[in-house]
């Protein structure tokens, strides 16, 4: 059994913690863009997540992420193999692996349990960042049930997919990790498009906002929106460097082009409201802030090193992120 690594486990606690706050920065954000009256409800639906999230993985999230697969197809891992987390406050140590083969690298590694606190607040923020796509139109109890249904038969399965390596956390994981070895390196799959493609769905379904195209739907605090953006930009330093699961150079590069797209992002959000209006705005800056984060989460250990491509690829990401969304 490899040693337990006393820095490595200091780094991904921290970036738990750096993590969860994003949860509560999301709630900002959200809430700074909506008008006043709804302004609670928007901010409460992170926070609903976090509580309701934060029970369901202990329980049983954790094990369908990471539990070893059911039925040999890579689909989703036994709900009841680590239910409330049994068997693992051992002195059991996770090893790391290599992102783009799944490959368990010689060495130290961290305690399970600093992992699994690493996993709950992804699966937390992936759940908080579906509400955006449905405010002022759904009550705060409903959104709790969806909160629970979603994370058990779409989130869970997904991070299983994705995250969950052939004997790193169990004797079998999933299908997308094991057998297409994609490089998603923070999640850009399991949380990304995951909540992107649940929050379409949910927006198509309950239709347009009452009043849409009638009445004014202007932000009502714009300072909540760049507080908001603000600590998301801190929080996703450790969402992208904390997945390397160590402190080493991974972590480092991860850093680095977070730092990089994210900057190149915000200026080219603003350069393109300059040119097209006339001046830049404090919402578009927080939301090229934003999309640059997204762009550059799935490849941030890779576009330096795999494409040889210097701090350009991050750069291009920044760009791209800003062509996509912000155009």
């Amino acid at each position: 059994m490899p040693a337990v690594s006393a820095g490595d486990t200091a780094w991904v606690l921290v970036s738990a913690a750096m993590v969860l706050l994003m949860t509560p920065a999301l709630a900002f954000f959200y809430g700074g863009m909506v008008r006043m009256k709804s302004v609670l409800n928007m901010m409460m639906m992170s926070f609903g997540a976090l509580g309701l999230i934060g029970v369901m993985w202990v329980l049983w999230g954790y094990s369908m992420s990471f539990g070893d697969d059911v039925g040999g197809k890579g689909l989703v891992g036994d709900p009841f193999q680590y239910f409330g987390l049994r068997g693992l406050m051992s002195s059991a140590v996770l090893q790391q692996t290599d992102a783009a083969t799944g490959a368990v690298i010689p060495g130290t590694g961290i305690p399970t349990f600093a992992f699994v606190a690493f996993q709950a607040v992804f699966a937390i923020i992936t759940v908080a960042l579906i509400s955006g796509a449905i405010a002022d139109r759904a009550k705060f109890g409903a959104w709790m049930v969806f909160a629970g249904v979603w994370a058990t038969i779409c989130y869970f399965p997904v991070a299983h997919w994705v995250f969950d390596f052939n004997g790193v956390t169990a004797a079998g994981g999933g299908w997308i990790a094991n057998n297409l070895k994609a490089i998603d390196f923070a999640g850009g799959t399991a949380v990304h498009i995951n909540a992107g493609a649940a929050g379409l769905a949910l927006a198509l379904i309950l239709g347009k906002r009452i009043g849409f195209g009638k009445q004014p739907f202007r932000p009502h605090n714009v300072p909540f929106v760049m507080l908001g953006a603000g600590l998301l930009w801190f929080g996703w330093f450790g969402f992208n460097a904390g997945s390397a699961v160590a402190a080493n150079g991974t972590a480092s590069v991860a850093w680095v082009n977070t730092l990089t797209a994210t900057a190149v992002a915000a200026l080219a959000w603003m350069a393109v409201e300059k040119i097209r209006n006339g001046h830049s705005t404090s919402l578009g800056a927080a939301s090229g802030v934003v999309a640059g984060l997204v762009a550059i989460t799935p490849a941030c250990s890779s576009v330096s090193n795999r494409y040889r491509c210097g701090r350009w690829s991050a750069v291009l990401a920044g760009d791209l992120a800003e062509v996509q969304v912000g155009l």
